[in-house]
């Protein structure tokens, strides 16, 4: 039972400007020490009518303890199973939308932001009215002048979507505010309007694809997405996934993908992203077989038992079968232990690679 006297709505209807309220809403699983320092980074905020959230996926690392202890005053909300991202950040943006603030901003909690970037999101959304999906100029924490994300894009050629100037060096190559196709879910900056008008994230993508699907739907009633360059947010790529290239990435990837087309394509559209999904499939499996024939039948044989066991192309094929057979939201057992034994195999080739003489 909610109290009767709520402080985060009492916050919002204290605010001290005529500014619009925002809150940023992050989300944790297991992620004690990336969390921490993204909820120190949020602290220093200049904007003054802005509020932090965070909701705990079911951690097991005491991460929800530890947040607790250390940020007394930020709320802290505990699901009882891990929900994924997108039925994560559901259970926060329900409570920021009964909080009556006019932006809700989902915020992965493996990432750092700029003192500034409320105030920049609130500015361009001020200045862009149709804009209901705002996102930042996203850098690699790792490397703080290298860009990540510079607004999203769609390939026709490769049906698909990326980030525009993704592995550049930021020289202001990227510093107009410009249309996006979509926003990268890691930093979305989202008018209350498009909940009350397209509903929440769609939770059968679980993981991946959800940003997408809310953008086409956003798109659909008149919404735009923006990219707002002086927004800024340095990202740790990935860490929920253990890699850009890791097999639980590759799964969701693509079996969202084809969930998505089913979704929110006609069929011709949605053909055409089939075939290039099962294309690639193909050349993916095939290729290594098809260039090893002249070498031999033993060559060709390894070559397609390499294919076959690679963790990455089973994952791959696994995403098109639970696509097929209608099997969404959480990814099944048999994922996670690719994804286990590609560390293992990760990890090998590091040992390996460490112990070896150098030149």
């Amino acid at each position: 039972m909610r109290p009767l006297t709520d402080p985060l709505e009492e916050k919002v209807a204290q605010k001290n400007s005529a500014a619009p309220y925002v809150c940023t809403v992050v989300l944790n699983w297991n992620g004690k020490s990336d969390t921490i320092e993204c909820l120190r980074s949020l602290q220093g905020i200049t904007c003054p009518n802005h509020t932090v959230l965070v909701v705990d996926n079911n951690s097991s690392d005491g991460s929800a303890t530890a947040i607790t202890e250390l940020f007394p005053e930020i709320p802290l909300i505990k699901t009882n199973k891990n929900l994924g991202f997108a039925g994560g950040n559901n259970v926060g943006i329900r409570r920021a939308l009964d909080m009556g603030v006019e932006f809700i901003f989902l915020l992965n909690n493996d990432t750092t932001v700029a003192p500034d970037l409320i105030t920049q999101f609130v500015e361009a959304a001020t200045n862009f009215p149709s804009a209901g999906i705002l996102g930042p100029k996203i850098y690699y924490y790792s490397d703080p002048r290298r860009l990540w994300s510079a607004g999203g894009r769609w390939l026709p050629d490769r049906q698909h979507f990326d980030q525009r100037g993704d592995g550049e060096i930021d020289q202001g190559q990227y510093d107009g505010i410009a249309p996006s196709d979509f926003t990268v879910g890691c930093a979305m900056f989202i008018r209350r309007q498009v909940f009350e008008k397209v509903g929440l994230l769609d939770e059968e993508y679980f993981l991946n694809y959800e940003e997408i699907d809310f953008s086409t739907r956003a798109r659909r009633v008149g919404f735009t997405d923006l990219y707002v360059p002086k927004a800024r947010v340095w990202h740790k790529v990935s860490v929920s996934f253990g890699g850009e290239d890791s097999p639980l990435k590759t799964y969701f990837t693509f079996r969202n993908r084809l969930l998505w087309a089913h979704k929110r394509l006609p069929i011709p559209r949605r053909l055409i992203l089939h075939w290039s999904i099962y294309r690639r499939a193909f050349e993916r499996f095939l290729s290594p077989t098809i260039s090893a024939i002249p070498q031999g039948p033993r060559k060709a044989l390894w070559a397609l038992r390499g294919s076959i066991s690679s963790p990455l192309n089973r994952a791959w094929l696994m995403g098109i079968r639970d696509y097929w057979k209608k099997s969404f939201g959480e990814c099944p057992d048999d994922v996670w232990k690719l994804q286990r034994r590609w560390k293992e195999m990760r990890g090998q080739a590091g040992t390996k690679k460490s112990s070896a003489p150098s030149p």
